[in-house]
């Protein structure tokens, strides 16, 4: 016998030990043993994306069971595709408020969510007018076809407007085509399959195929695309004639597609003091004329690209600023002269401006463009008394080349006084002025020297400032 023999002989007559001296009586083979449980069956899962397409809605936070699933997801973004496991689910819209705290504005919706199915959520609507809500598109699960991009579409600016949604080669006439779609608001087309290739998307006004709303110039889906492109409100350049922006969504993130021809809006801020008034030219060509200081122009939207701007004494050739700006398509812009005449020269700033309203929260940005003042310290305060009060920026200085701004501020709606004051100080070279912000409101103060020069500072209001004495 060899050793293995030995070692399972051992532990075979050690079990029939153990089995013979047991108290129990012996235990009786049954003939028809029962069948073991059948094992549970595999837990199916779903793929959930969430698409934030509310122009006046903050950033959320999406809640799953009360946890959050995602976060800070601002408009015209959609999330990736997440694979979760079926079931019942409980799934909410917190707003972020414009001082951190959040507050529930859909929901928490308990869902029933199927395995094999995609579903896709969105915030549709508008807060102001209290008709943001939940939408959901559900699909199944398939595979694209082999050389196939795959497309839906959704309708999602909340106006009564109905529109044809064509998708052909680039540059063909739509009088000779047929809509893809025809769609009203919260409409939406199935999944669609098209050779990969070369497109171009145009949106018009259903049954009038020369009135184009939206023109996304040549696109290309390539092979295995898999997306979803949402019509969202324009809230970039132009938006009263091109009004639509898409959301494309194609499993990992997204990108916003805006009309192509769109253009760039821009607005002009003479801020130089001791400057006279000015004419302002676009490619030699005047646009403004006699601009005194303190003085500024509404919107003007140009075709986006390169422009010479020069800016000339009023009535003269005597050119102060002649500059070569590059303006994208769908941006807005502030450009400012900037400086002192009669120190380092006039040059033009350019600020890109950020301007979706958000009617949880006022949006306030303060520009320093006053060259005498130097650096300063820039406070917002529930009172007029800053004497124990930290500034919101401190030190912001003036830059003729980098000219320095606070960047877009976001406060809770109600009354601010805003004070100025030289850095390191608390006597007050601006205010304090007392500020009434309304949601949803866009307030811009661009610091200036005084009128006959040097100090005291003064500030050139613009959008929606309201001052109360």
């Amino acid at each position: 016998m060899n050793r293995t023999t030995k070692l399972v002989g051992a532990s075979l007559a050690t079990l029939l030990l153990a089995a013979c001296n047991s108290s129990s009586s012996p235990t009786q083979l049954d003939p028809n043993p029962p069948s073991p449980p059948p094992p549970p069956p595999p837990v199916g899962e779903f793929e959930l994306r969430v698409h934030h397409a509310s122009a006046d809605a903050p950033a959320v936070n999406i809640t799953v069971n009360g946890g959050n699933f995602l976060e800070n997801v601002d408009y015209q973004v959609s999330s990736g595709l997440a694979v979760v496991d079926e079931g019942t689910y409980e799934v909410g819209v917190d707003a972020i408020l414009a001082d951190g705290s959040t507050a529930t504005v859909i929901g928490p919706l308990s869902l029933d969510l199927e395995a094999d199915t995609r579903y896709d959520v969105f915030a549709l609507g508008r807060v102001d007018d209290e008709t943001l809500e939940p939408f959901i598109v559900a699909n199944p699960i398939a595979d694209i076809g082999s050389g196939n991009a795959r497309l839906q579409v959704l309708h999602g600016v909340p106006v009564d407007l109905t529109v044809d949604v064509y998708l052909t080669a680039f540059d063909a006439d739509l009088s000779a085509e047929q809509p893809a779609a025809t769609l009203s608001y919260q409409d939406y087309t199935g999944q669609v399959e098209v050779a990969a290739g070369d497109y171009q998307i145009r949106i018009t006004v259903a049954g009038d195929a020369d009135a184009v709303v939206f023109d996304s110039g040549e696109v290309t889906f390539p092979a295995g695309a898999d997306l979803f492109v949402t019509a969202t409100p324009s809230v970039g350049a132009n938006s009263a004639n091109r009004p639509i922006a898409l959301l494309v969504a194609d499993g990992e993130g997204s990108a916003v597609l805006h009309s192509v021809d769109a253009g760039a809006d821009a607005r002009v801020v003479h801020a130089v003091a001791d400057a006279p008034a000015v004419d302002v030219l676009v490619n030699d060509d005047a646009v403004l004329t006699e601009v005194p200081f303190l003085a500024f122009s509404d919107y003007l939207n140009v075709p986006a690209g390169e422009y010479n701007i020069k800016v000339n004494a009023a009535g003269t050739d005597v050119t102060v600023i002649d500059a070569d700006l590059e303006l994208a398509n769908a941006a807005q812009y502030t450009v400012l002269a900037v400086g002192e005449l009669g120190g380092d020269g006039i040059s033009p700033a350019v600020l890109v401006d950020v301007n979706r309203r958000i009617t949880t929260e006022a949006i306030v940005r303060i520009v320093h463009a006053s060259p005498a003042a130097g650096p300063v310290d820039i406070y917002v305060t529930a009172t007029d008394d800053i004497s124990e009060a930290e500034p919101a920026f401190g030190g912001v200085d003036f830059d003729a080349s980098d000219l320095q701004a606070t960047g877009n501020v976001a406060l809770l709606p109600g009354e601010y006084y805003v004070t100025v004051t030289l850095a390191g100080t608390k006597d007050a070279a601006i205010g304090p002025i007392l500020l009434n912000l309304l949601g949803g409101g866009i307030y811009t103060a661009v610091a200036v020297d005084a009128t006959a020069g040097g100090l005291p500072p003064q500030l050139i209001l613009l959008d929606d400032f309201v001052v109360e004495e």
